[in-house]
Order: structure tokens, then sequence, then C-alpha cells
């Protein structure tokens, strides 16, 4: 009998460390709106490449900019957002946010209108006669989807704070309800956002398509300087699954397909297919998480137009590749 319960106690106590050699590191990734862009992330929680690395992922929305102080206050392991977006936080910052991996290698903003406007034509006289006096519904100030409005009015000659009026909606995703209700004659945002207001009829295919200036570091992952020097093991697994889901979603539609449903259950079926194919046509993701000079330039060009941003800035002190490398075995 004693032998009996000495084995049970044994089996007892390697089953207890094996639950806790089992149990997942907790991180949280706060996030300003919830948004196809960020399709990869949800396919590394759902695919459990997170899980396989240790760490179980939960994401949270946080608005009107907290989801990047919620990484300054440290309520958040990391922030799937803008390079611009964190440079704005890291200006007076001890501990400034860096990017560690890239998601949304794109501008994922489109400017849509109420059905039965429209521009002339795409050229910047037509567009300038188009935009003048209208009101747009553009996003937080100091948000990208806000920023990249600003920069298209600039860009065609007109003045964003006289020529055209900004409504500037904390919640991204109150743009449908606000042009269906007449709230703005103009509305920018991603999916589902635009396959929402097609399916409704509020608007049609959008009239600017932001992604077409190229390279650029709309939604990286960033963490607290403090947190790469801490805990670079946790990072590097971050990077490890994030890139991994990356792979996924440029190789395996189907499984795209899938997460997609999961995450936007209420879009329609037509409309999920119509938002995956505009994803791939403008080739929204990037390939190998790399966040390159270039993206990072462009993303501060359309900032630094603003004049919300006056400062001199350094690569280096936005961007931290050195987990992407690891994991690339360069």
């Amino acid at each position: 009998m004693k032998k009996f319960l000495a084995l049970m106690l044994t089996a007892l106590l390697l089953l207890s460390g094996a639950a806790a050699e089992g149990e997942l590191k907790q991180l949280t990734v706060a996030e300003p709106v919830h948004l196809i862009g960020y399709l990869p992330l949800y396919v590394a929680i759902h695919e459990g490449y997170f899980a396989e690395e240790g760490l179980s992922v939960n994401v949270v929305q946080a608005t009107g900019g907290a989801h990047v102080t919620a990484v300054v206050s440290g309520d958040a392991f990391a922030v799937i957002g803008g390079v611009d977006s964190c440079a704005l936080a890291n200006e007076g910052n001890a501990d400034p946010i860096i990017g560690i991996v890239n998601c949304v290698n794109r501008a994922n903003v489109y400017l849509f209108a109420r059905k039965g406007l429209a521009p002339a034509s795409p050229s910047d006289e037509d567009m300038a006669a188009f935009l003048k006096g209208k009101s747009i519904v553009a996003g937080r100030f100091g948000g990208s989807p806000n920023l990249l409005t600003r920069y298209l009015v600039q860009q065609v000659g007109l003045d964003p704070d006289k020529d055209v009026t900004l409504i500037e909606n904390a919640d991204a995703s109150t743009v449908t309800a606000m042009l269906q209700h007449g709230q703005g004659d103009i509305g920018n945002g991603g999916e589902p956002q635009i396959m929402e207001g097609v399916t409704a009829g509020i608007w049609e295919e959008p009239f600017v398509k932001f992604p077409d200036l190229g390279d650029y570091a709309y939604s990286v992952i960033g963490v607290k300087s403090s947190t790469i020097a801490s805990d670079p093991d946790t990072c590097l697994k971050f990077v490890r699954a994030m890139m991994k889901a990356l792979t996924a979603v440029q190789e395996d539609h189907a499984l795209a397909e899938r997460i997609l449903e999961k995450e936007f259950s209420t879009l329609t079926e037509e409309g999920r297919a119509a938002a995956l194919k505009r994803a791939y046509e403008d080739n929204l993701w990037s390939v190998d998480g790399v966040i390159s000079p270039e993206a990072v330039t462009m993303t501060m060009t359309v900032l630094q137009s603003s004049g919300l941003y006056e400062s001199d800035y350094a690569y280096e002190d936005l961007v931290d590749m050195r987990f992407v490398e690891q994991v690339a075995g360069k």
C-alpha cells in the first residue's frame, strides 16, 4: 500500500510539473479597431502559432488612440498600429515604442463617397474640385487615416483646415453609420467597413486607394524599448509566430478565408470574399515581417506634412529588426 501511494504521489508530482511547463505566457495586444488588415495576427492566434511558442495572446480594442497609450502605461504588451502613431507617442517618452515586426505594409485606407457622389476623374484638378466644401469623416485627429486624408487634400492643392470639413470621429468603426445618416459626404477606412457600406448601398467602390503609395509602415507590432531589453525571448517568440502567420496568409488563401469568417462573422460571405480579394490585389500584408526604411520614410513623410510632428527622426529609433533577422537566419 505504501509503495502504491508513493507511486501515485510521484505520478501526481510529474503531472503537476508537466502542467506548469505547459502554462502559456499571457500577453495583450491593443488594436485601434477590428480590421481585416490585422488578419495575420488573428491567424497566429487561431492556428496556435503563438501557443506553439508558449504564448497566449489576447487582442483588445482601444479606440481614440488608447491602443498606443495602453502600451505606454504597461496595460498591454504590444500595440498593432502605425509607426507614425508610435513616433507621436514617443516624443518626450524615455521608454519609446519600437516596431519589431511588420504586418500591414500598405496604407490600408480608402476614401469612399455617399452613393451618387464621385470626382469627374482622378486628376488633381478634378479631385480638388470634388473635395472642396465636402464633409469628410476622417477619423481621430493624429490617427493614420486622418493623416492620410489631410495629406491627399494638401497634395491636390487644398487646405485641410479651410477647404474641407474634417469630422474627426474617435471610433473608426462608426463611419458606416455616420455616412448612412448623412453625417458626412465622404468617409475613410478599410475592411470590413468598405464592404459594409457597399453591401448596404451607402457608397460604391472607393475613389481613392492609399495602398497605391507603396511600402508604408501602416500596422506594425510595437513594444516598449524596455521590453526588448528585459524580455527579448518573448519578443523573439512573438515575432516568430507572426512571421509564420504572414507566410500562411500569403500561401493559404483557404486558411485566410476560414479565419476571416471567425473574426468577421457578421459580414456576408460575398463581402468577406471581396474584402480578401482587395487585400491580396493591393499587396496589403508584409511577406517577410521586415519594416523597411522606405516604408518608414513614406509613413513619416505623411506625418510631417500634417505639421503634427516637426522633430527629426531616425529609422533606428522607431524600428528594431533583430528578431525578424534572427527568425530569418540572417
